[in-house]
């Protein structure tokens, strides 16, 4: 794993360059920049990734983002929260 600044750098960069993993894309119809939720693109990925498993688990309210979350694993989470972060 990639420690240094730029290592991040670089690593985002490829994510951001790859195809968007299957769900990712669905995201910005809610997501995106003229919509209330918060936009996603460009957070870390930790942070959605800890939001998408508490939609799971039930520990965090929602209204359609539990059922959302559930359609997902934690690893396609971490795949989805991962390219998310890297677009701009």
């Amino acid at each position: 794993m990639l420690r240094t600044a730029f290592g991040t750098t670089v690593l985002l960069s490829m994510v951001a360059m790859a195809p968007p993993p299957p769900g990712a894309l669905g995201c910005s119809g809610c997501h995106g920049p003229a919509a209330p939720p918060p936009v996603l693109t460009g957070l870390d990925p930790t942070k959605i990734v800890a939001e998408l498993d508490a939609f799971r688990a039930g520990t965090r309210p929602a209204t359609v983002m539990d059922r959302i979350a559930k359609g997902f694993s934690h690893d396609e989470s971490v795949a989805i929260a991962s390219w998310l972060a890297a677009q701009q």
